[in-house]
């Protein structure tokens, strides 16, 4: 059994994917691996499913039988805040933009590599676990590990909640893992390699865009509630969350 999993609803993976064999072989080789895999091939049984199994984590094809994944993805953000990874082919770059637009929170490029695949997963779960144990080092409230406070933020490392002026803003998985991210070290740069590796366990490339159109719908949901902008763009660097855009 793989340690990260220990049999618990951090182990439940929904696979959706409309290719029989390759559905098989990758719930096969995941379950061998301690995960728990429920396998959909059709779009619409996905949408109605994925928000009641509510799983650790969701592998979302594109090409799907009566509704895309996209369509998928965009149906279920209404009620499933997990990790949605967009499974792609090497020449749908759009659909890449797309289906992170519409709140998917990385994606992996077709034919899936079992052993990347596996990675990719284990470091989304180990992320999600170590936020919510509070394993990562918060230099902001040595005394209350439990939360992160800038201005009207609050930041709530044990439930995953995230809060301005108490009312609850609520973002997926990935949204709010990049927002600790950045809420560990306010009005720092940090640089998008660092983000790439701690948000998808990938070196940065100089030329993928998922971090930047993931921060673009984190900042959009801050936006609304705050009515400024607190996530600033450094050019060729990075980004950082500004704390004077966090308080009256």
């Amino acid at each position: 059994m793989n340690p990260l999993t220990n049999n618990s609803a951090d182990s439940d993976i929904v696979l959706v994917e409309d290719d029989l064999e390759l559905s098989q072989l990758t719930q096969e080789y995941l379950s061998k691996n301690g995960f728990n895999v429920i396998v959909i091939h059709d779009g619409l049984e996905a949408s109605r499913r994925i928000p009641e199994i509510n799983p650790a984590l969701v592998i979302l094809d594109i090409m799907l039988p009566n509704l895309t994944g996209m369509e998928v993805c965009k149906l279920v953000r209404e009620q499933y805040r997990g990790f949605i990874l967009m499974l792609t082919a090497l020449d749908e770059d759009m659909d890449q933009m797309l289906g992170l637009e519409l709140g998917a929170d990385d994606y992996i490029i077709k034919p899936v590599q079992p052993r990347l695949l596996l990675s990719r997963i284990k470091a989304v779960l180990r992320r999600s676990r170590n936020s919510s144990s509070n394993e990562v080092n918060n230099p902001i409230l040595p005394k209350d590990r439990n939360q992160i406070i800038i201005g009207h933020l609050s930041v709530q490392t044990n439930s995953r909640k995230v809060c301005w002026k108490q009312q609850e803003i609520t973002l997926t998985t990935g949204e709010y893992d990049l927002l600790t991210l950045l809420a560990h070290r306010p009005d720092e740069i940090i640089h998008r390699d660092l983000l790439a590796r701690d948000l998808r366990g990938v070196e940065y490339d100089g030329l993928d865009r998922t971090i930047d159109r993931k921060v673009s719908r984190l900042r959009k949901k801050l936006e609304n509630f705050t009515g400024k902008n607190p996530i600033k763009t450094v050019r060729a660097k990075g980004y950082l969350l500004s704390s004077c855009e966090l308080k009256d």
